[in-house]
């Protein structure tokens, strides 16, 4: 047998225990993201008694739905759920069609201060939320926002809106100029090349960013809890009716979130193509 052929069977020896190393960190990362998923759906339809069992089994012991029917009585569940897909849907269109004008600006203009504003959008992001509570609760109280699903909205632009301007402007950034200006050379104004040109290959990262940012503004919890009367009240606060003096009811309680989680996963799998070909959008040589 020649060296040739024994260095090349080393070498694909070599390649398959890389893979199988990779593939076996991703099972790992896999599982470890995936367990609370998984424990959350089978305490959700456990019995009640099972899911505080100090010696629990990690398989499934029974299947029940009485976990459902007492996470629906417990407290109103559609109006949170009604209130929370208001909030977040308007966010998310807000929040686009602003985000996108200012990433554009920031991106296809020089303008004096354009640096201090992407140090700004930065800079805003670096600060916690629960600084701003109590600055975020004198102002709405000012403007009477308080208590008002308006006010709700436009304190979670607040931190949504940077984000998606900063996501978008790196997405916009990857467009070459050059196919813009191609358009304009055949007759297209400003604003047909970007609707022609830059808007298509934009849509990627369009659908990416406001599927984060409708997940953020459906899971906050802090700034519910403290703006948002019992009435009104979020389907994440809603989560805390499950909690009493007597005690946690644990597996009505996963129930609820389970029914929560659903708006999510029913929107990424109607976007996930989209979400796919985002990390790969505005990848177009000039």
């Amino acid at each position: 047998m020649s060296a040739t052929t024994l260095a090349g069977r080393d070498l694909a020896r070599r390649r398959t225990r890389s893979r199988l190393g990779w593939n076996l960190l991703g099972l790992l990362v896999f599982l470890t993201a995936g367990f609370p998923v998984y424990w959350m759906i089978d305490t959700a339809f456990k019995p009640a008694k099972d899911a505080i069992d100090p010696d629990p089994s990690l398989l499934p012991t029974g299947v029940t739905l009485a976990n459902f029917r007492r996470a629906l009585d417990i407290a109103d569940f559609w109006g949170p759920v009604g209130r929370s897909l208001i909030v977040s849907l308007s966010v998310v269109a807000i929040g686009i069609v602003v985000g996108m004008l200012a990433a554009l600006a920031i991106s296809r203009f020089a303008f004096r201060g354009r640096k201090i504003v992407i140090v700004g959008i930065l800079a805003i992001q670096m600060v916690p939320l629960v600084a701003m509570i109590i600055p975020v609760f004198l102002l709405l109280n000012d403007l009477g926002q308080y208590d008002k699903l308006s006010g709700l909205i436009i304190t979670y632009l607040t931190f949504i809106l940077p984000f998606t301007v900063w996501t978008l402007r790196g997405f916009i950034v990857n467009i070459p100029r050059e196919l813009e200006e191609a358009a304009m050379v055949d007759g297209c104004s400003r604003t047909g090349a970007f609707l022609r040109v830059v808007f298509p290959l934009l849509a990627p990262g369009l659908v990416a960013t406001s599927v984060y940012g409708f997940i953020q503004a459906w899971n906050e919890y802090l700034y519910a809890l403290m703006l948002m009367s019992q009435q009104n009240q979020t389907a994440t606060v809603w989560l805390g009716n499950f909690t009493t003096k007597h005690g946690t009811e644990y597996a009505p309680m996963m129930a609820g979130a389970t029914m929560m989680a659903v708006p999510i996963v029913v929107l990424f799998l109607l976007v996930q193509h989209k979400m796919a070909a985002g990390l790969t959008a505005g990848a177009v040589k000039g």
